[in-house]
């Protein structure tokens, strides 16, 4: 039996795991970290209510091409929470509705 004994050794292993178990490793990885606990939701996403994304990732998360995502500033239909030189960065909540809006666009 082959015995991994480091963080690295099985990243590695898991690397050339099938997609599919990779898949179920991280299920049963987090049935078992939050098996019996009653997290409230800020224990579980409160760093991520605050967070700040890139245009590439703000774009990711958006679902459109950062060429969008500016045309979108550009229109004032979304606004950067701030903005470093040329760099514009967004907060997560303000991406989180208007990526909902965008869905309710969509839908209807």
């Amino acid at each position: 039996m082959n015995t991994i004994s480091t963080a690295e050794e099985l990243f590695a292993a898991m690397r050339g795991m099938p997609a599919d178990e990779r898949i179920r490793f991280f299920t049963l990885i987090g049935q078992n970290v939050v098996e019996g606990k009653d997290y409230a939701h800020d224990e579980v996403f409160g760093e991520v209510l605050n967070a700040e994304f890139t245009a590439t990732e703000a774009a990711e998360y958006l679902e459109v091409s950062v060429g969008t995502l500016r045309r979108y500033v550009q229109s004032r239909k979304i606004n950067p929470g701030r903005t470093v030189g040329r760099s514009q960065f967004f907060r997560s909540r303000e991406l989180k509705a208007f990526k909902r809006a965008l869905l309710d666009v969509k839908r209807h």
